[in-house]
């Protein structure tokens, strides 16, 4: 269970489980993502996963920064586990003084996907 205090943003997204519309993905991801998603096993449609996590990303960023990530600021790693890290290379986050990695989860179910993000306090 988390405590309030533990927490300063919270950020959650959900969308239809299908693959993103052509071209889509060439905008909302980095090579780095590109390339794990054509190596990743075909049973997920990774591509819209990945655009949910950026979502709850850029969802629980903005109102505590007021500030617009892009979705190139945002680089997300998918683990098995149901969980995935981001690293906001070029970015400060507002309650650290350093570059931050975010960790969220994701749920596949009853055809959508969804992803949830917590910033530590």
């Amino acid at each position: 269970m988390a405590l309030q205090e533990d927490y300063v943003a919270l950020g959650i997204d959900a969308e239809v489980d299908e693959e993103l519309p052509s071209g889509v993905l060439e905008l909302i991801s980095v090579d780095e993502e590109r390339e794990w998603l054509a190596n990743a096993p075909r049973r997920l449609n990774w591509g819209r996963l990945l655009f949910s996590a950026k979502e709850s990303i850029f969802k629980a960023w903005f109102p505590l920064t007021r500030e617009w990530l892009e979705f190139e600021d945002a680089v997300i790693t998918f683990i098995p586990d149901g969980t995935f890290v981001a690293r906001l290379p070029n970015t400060l986050m507002p309650t650290r003084n350093c570059a931050w990695e975010l960790r969220g989860r994701f749920s596949i179910a009853n055809g959508l996907v969804l992803t949830a993000v917590f910033i530590a306090g």
